[in-house]
């Protein structure tokens, strides 16, 4: 960061692009390397902001980093999602870190890992907390095998598209009765018929079955249930087109790609290769927001169905778990909480976590049997109760 009053003199040449054989003050060549950092990574940076950036850093003297880094965000402007990444290159380019990390590298990260790709995304700063008896924070990647049972799911997955709620679509079909006049095809058919129409030309507005979500908690809490959600959920992909499932503990895996492939043993095959953390520790909360922070993830909650399968046993503050329901239940047509817990006939929502997210439920229901789930899940068209209500009826 030597002689950076060299650029004082140079920051009116024309753009980077333009210099060719020209070249650059000593003191801009770290500017350069971090936008070519930047780059590497796939930020799409323009060379006129190149320029900007150092003209800036011109601009301010600079007197301290802090400087060079309210230049870098005002000029190089990192998209909000890759906000953090952009913070994490800085820090490792400028202030020399081997292993740059996000903002509290002290935590531990939330990965985030589609199964259209194999790349995982840093995403969200995730927080140890303190307490739970039942769950844990602790990372703990293991695989697991999945052997064919007859459950009887055949019977939900043919039901399932029919069952969904539904929304009126903004496309249009034709119908005999009910209907709004189609003036365009009206038109036509006058013009066909030399001026005269029997009877009018009416289209409606279709009707399609919401998105469905599914979130299945693969936490070491869960264990004994897991390979039951995961058979639910392969049955969901093969019954509704826009159904998504998504598993989290301490990492965020989006599973649905593998559970297309109509074998069920198949798939359940490709899903156990895709996640990595079966029972492991529970970061609900954390791994919640990070699926709220990708924008493409967030997008399938939006007027979705969503289903959280949990015991929803989140350790210490649960702070982050309330924000994240909040938000998700801001964007979902229906939110729902299965826990297996709900199976026993003396449980009550007494955990602090539980009573916190419950007025923003619209549902809190036995999560311990598939039939119980499927039996929920075929009912979600019919009108929801307030989950706060239900439970203070039966407490």
């Amino acid at each position: 960061m030597r002689d950076l009053t060299e650029l004082t003199t140079s920051w009116h040449r024309p753009p980077i692009s333009q210099m060719h054989g020209e070249s650059l003050p000593h003191a801009a060549a770290p500017f350069l390397g971090f936008a070519r950092l930047l780059r590497h990574h796939a930020f799409a940076i323009a060379p006129e902001q190149v320029t900007s950036f150092m003209q800036a850093v011109t601009l301010l003297g600079p007197r301290s980093m802090n400087d060079i880094h309210e230049a870098a965000l005002a000029t190089l402007a990192p998209s909000p999602d890759r906000r953090s990444e952009f913070e994490a290159h800085f820090r490792g380019y400028f202030y020399g870190n081997a292993k740059p990390s996000i903002e509290g590298e002290e935590d531990e990260e939330t990965r985030v890992k589609d199964d259209r790709g194999t790349r995982e995304e840093e995403s969200r700063t995730v927080r140890q907390e303190k307490g739970g008896e039942l769950s844990s924070a602790l990372e703990q990647l293991s695989s697991r095998d999945f052997q064919r049972d007859a459950d009887g799911l055949g019977s939900f997955r043919r039901r399932l598209a029919s069952a969904l709620p539904a929304r009126r679509s903004f496309r249009t079909t034709r119908t005999r009765s009910r209907g709004i006049l189609d003036l365009r095809r009206s038109l036509s058919e006058i013009v066909s018929a030399d001026g005269d129409i029997p009877a009018p030309l009416l289209r409606r507005r279709q009707t399609v079955p919401r998105k469905f979500l599914l979130l299945i908690d693969v936490s070491g809490s869960m264990k004994l249930h897991t390979a039951d959600y995961l058979k639910l959920a392969h049955a969901a992909v093969q019954g509704a087109d826009r159904a998504e499932v998504f598993t989290f503990g301490t990492r965020l895996t989006r599973i649905t790609s593998a559970l297309r492939i109509r074998d069920r043993d198949q798939a359940l095959a490709r899903a156990s290769a895709l996640v990595d953390d079966w029972d492991g520790g529970t970061r609900m909360g954390p791994t919640l927001l990070a699926f709220l922070s990708v924008p493409r993830f967030s997008a399938f909650a939006r007027g979705a169905a969503v289903v959280i399968l949990s015991d929803a046993l989140e350790r210490g503050d649960h702070a982050d778990l309330e924000t994240a329901i909040r938000r998700l239940s801001a964007r979902a047509f229906r939110l729902s909480l299965a826990t297996p817990l709900a199976g026993d006939p003396r449980f009550r929502p007494a955990t602090a976590a539980l009573r916190a997210i419950l007025p923003v439920l619209d549902d809190l229901v036995d999560g311990s049997s598939v039939r119980s789930l499927t039996h929920f899940i075929l009912s979600l068209a019919r009108p929801a109760q307030a989950a706060e209500a239900i439970w203070k009826r039966v407490s």
